[in-house]
């Protein structure tokens, strides 16, 4: 595949998918096919784009031909790669749960189209290179996720979609707000040009405004302290499959977006906003973690954990570090999977007793010992046990808060692990272990599968239950990858040349975070005998 068409077709292809779905809106069973067929794609598409990355570092198009800064540029690297796999590889898991988790009446209004354009949304801010646009996919997916929580039109739905989309939408009138100021001081909103230009701003605390406006808005869609009161509120609603896609993708795109301006665009002035961040990072590990504490719904619970697990990626950000923003990238690529898996493990348990509520189940360990196996998996993983993924996520992020002295923020991550790992077991003592109630025994509410269920329903668990003790066992390799992420992201002036090819940077305009090469030496020392490679030259499309 050539390199600038594998940019494209993560978004292509979920867009000539929905078209196609559009054309077979009154067949249930082709929409369907189609659905899983287009999500299918999506991932060998985004896998191809990945291997491409690897190879040549940056894959930039301009497309229509007009030349960054002045049109619109779609940038592939290390990170955006990663993140569109997970987009593709979430996005055909929950489409193989959904053949049986979606009723037909959602089917009929729209489910599948819906899901095409969230996941376009998704890969469009994944690979976006400029500022409005990046607004744009986070309206393209606004859109949509609204229209799937609110899909059914139940009373918990729209009370839920309610609070997801009045948030929101405060968060993107900040961010079109950032957005006019940042034109208005600097002429241009291509990230790449924005990099340079704010380099040498001569007014720091404008810089410093903008900053702020950028962190509440991307902050809101990260769902970060304290700013996350929609994601509990929203999350338990809607069917099983929707609540999974949301919780392993909408709030990662606001992570991203995250890294993405804090190394980019507002390195300026490190000890005033990655000091804060540090400090969001703390909190919203507490606060997510103790909510998750009071919780007595699996659902919600699990919700709660979407909030206190994205304080650990925001604490690799926020230390700026190699070893730290390495350890940021490997809990996102756990997380996306572990947080997926765990929803649909939720829906199989309210599918069998028809409630997720603790009180309401019971004796699944006897009664069905596959699902308690893939449970217990995936709730270790994301409590941190050894020797499963999030262990080496977090033994990552607490080495490199010791090496960067921060100890403070390593004890709140601790004792926040600690206090996940409580909340699991809550969920295992009260679902898996104790006696079914008396009033909902275990032969009730779908517990005889046909095969063509089974398949559907457990299929999808068990494939990412595998990736999660793969990226485990496989923990080298993965952090080979998450520590050339960094190194990548932390070579600023790489990412200009990658995309503005005829400009030369001057002695006037050095780069203001840690030279990449000084970055590599870092982390190659903290994680040795891992091998660092040096950067191939970018493919570039004019």
């Amino acid at each position: 595949m050539n390199a600038q068409v594998a940019v494209i077709a993560p978004i292509a292809l979920p867009l000539a998918t929905m078209a196609v779905l559009l054309f077979a809106w009154k067949s249930i069973a082709t929409q369907r096919v189609i659905g899983l067929i287009g999500s299918a794609l999506l991932t060998v598409s985004a896998a191809v784009l990945l291997w491409l990355v690897d190879r040549n570092e940056f894959i930039v198009l301009q497309v229509g031909n007009w030349p960054a800064p002045f049109g619109i540029t779609l940038v592939a690297d290390r990170l955006s790669s990663i993140m569109v796999m997970l987009a593709g590889l979430m996005g055909f898991a929950v489409s193989v749960y959904s053949l049986v988790s979606i009723d037909e009446s959602r089917v009929s209004y729209g489910f599948y189209p819906l899901m095409q354009l969230l996941l376009m949304g998704v890969c469009g801010a994944f690979l976006t290179g400029d500022l409005f646009n990046l607004y744009v996919w986070f309206e393209v997916m606004l859109i949509a996720s609204f229209v799937l929580l609110t899909l059914g039109g139940e009373r918990g739905q729209l009370e839920g979609a309610i609070k997801y989309v009045t948030l929101n939408l405060i968060s993107s009138a900040v961010f079109l707000a950032a957005i006019g100021v940042i034109y208005a001081a600097t002429g241009t909103l291509n990230m790449a040009d924005l990099a340079l230009k704010l380099r040498s701003f001569p007014d720091e605390g404008i810089v410093s405004v903008l900053a702020m406006l950028f962190l509440i808005a991307f902050g809101t869609k990260a769902a970060v302290f304290p700013l996350f009161f929609w994601l509990p509120a929203s999350y338990h609603t809607p069917p099983v499959a929707v609540s999974a896609i949301f919780a392993g993708l909408l709030t990662k795109v606001g992570v991203y977006s995250l890294i993405r301006a804090f190394t980019l665009l507002f390195v300026t002035d490190l000890e005033f906003t990655h000091d804060l961040l540090l400090l969001i990072a703390g909190l919203t590990m507490v606060t997510g973690v103790l909510g998750a504490m009071a919780q007595s719904e699996i659902r919600r619970i699990l919700s709660f954990h979407i909030v206190s697990q994205i304080g650990y990626m925001l604490m690799g950000l926020a230390l700026f570090t190699p070893l730290a923003l390495a350890g940021s990238i490997f809990y996102i690529i756990h997380h996306i999977v572990v947080k997926t898996n765990l929803f649909l493990i939720g829906g199989i348990v309210e599918r069998r007793f028809g409630s997720g509520q603790l009180k309401d189940v019971g004796g699944l360990y006897r009664s069905a010992p596959m699902l308690a196996t893939l449970f217990f998996l995936s709730a270790m993983s994301l409590a941190g046990v050894p020797p499963l993924s999030g262990f080496f996520a977090k033994l990552t992020l607490i080495q490199g808060g010791l090496e960067a002295e921060g100890y403070a923020i390593v004890a709140v991550a601790l004792v926040v692990s600690l206090l996940t790992l409580f909340s699991m077991t809550k969920i295992w003592a009260e679902v898996f272990w104790k006696p079914a109630p008396d009033d909902q025994p275990t032969t009730a509410h779908g517990v005889s599968y046909t095969t063509s269920e089974r398949l559907s329903l457990f299929s999808p668990i068990l494939l990412l239950a595998t990736i999660t003790i793969g990226i485990g066992v496989l923990a080298g390799p993965v952090m080979d990858v998450s520590i050339a992420t960094a190194k990548q992201l932390l070579d600023q002036d790489a990412y200009i040349e990658a995309v503005l090819p005829d400009h030369r940077l001057t002695d006037s305009q050095p780069s203001p975070i840690v030279p990449v090469a000084e970055a590599a030496n870092t982390a190659e020392q903290s994680l040795a005998p891992h091998e660092l490679r040096p950067r191939p030259r970018g493919v570039t499309s004019q």
